[in-house]
């Protein structure tokens, strides 16, 4: 539970972030807990993380801003890895290095930083730009699939969950009840159903050029019996 001072300070700055929103980022804390933050951050131009849409989680201790918060990443990035606790000169790792007057967006303004650079630490990874780049066309549809991304951004929840393709990649959220539903399929994608509805059409065929045959005989033999 939040200290008075902690929560009087999260208000005052979750108002600064609503009127005056840092480029790149949102961030909100839960309604039930001030303590518990949610970000996004969307991917600069002109980095390998262009187009991408990074969540993310900072967790506030009770005596904020006195000491430093949790900060991790669930979004596969390719610079961070997913829900892990990141090594930063703002985060619980360096303690002794925090700053009072630091803010929310002060440290997600240094994670940013922190992201689009190369230096490695804690928490991160070394990939190349082409997977970064993979990773953040991937990532808005990662982010549809996280239950918690849904609940805390219901605005920024674009894409319905039937509307998503199986993911391809390793790093999967678990499992919600939507997405165990079978999807529906279009009985004439599949393999047998179009197998047996080519046959339906041929044998539709024959019977009409059969009885367009027996026809012909018929008004051939009516018109012998006239003559």
């Amino acid at each position: 539970m939040a200290t008075k001072g902690a929560y009087k300070r999260l208000t005052k700055e979750y108002m600064a972030l609503q009127k005056n929103p840092p480029p790149f980022i949102t961030a909100k804390p839960l309604e039930s807990n001030i303590l518990d933050w949610h970000y996004v951050i969307q991917g600069p131009p002109e980095t390998p993380y262009e187009g991408g849409e990074y969540y993310g989680r900072i967790t506030f201790p009770a005596e904020y801003p006195f000491k430093p918060p949790t900060i991790r990443m669930s979004t596969p990035s390719g610079r961070f890895q997913p829900d892990t606790r990141l090594c930063l000169t703002m985060s619980d790792f360096h303690p002794s290095s925090w700053n009072p007057s630091w803010s929310v967006s002060t440290i997600l303004n240094g994670l940013l930083s922190f992201m689009v650079g190369d230096e490695a630490t804690t928490g991160s990874i070394k990939t190349g730009n082409n997977e970064k780049k993979m990773y953040a066309a991937r990532s808005h549809l990662w982010n549809i699939r996280n239950q918690k991304f849904r609940e805390v951004f219901p605005e920024l929840c674009t894409v319905k969950l039937s509307q998503i393709p199986p993911s391809s990649t390793t790093s999967k959220p678990p499992q919600t009840p939507q997405d165990q539903l079978p999807q529906q399929q279009d009985p004439q994608q599949h393999p047998i159903t179009r197998t047996v509805t080519q046959g339906k059409r041929w044998l539709f065929l024959f019977v009409v050029f059969v009885y367009l045959i027996l026809s012909k005989i018929i008004a051939r033999s009516s018109s012998s019996t006239s003559a």
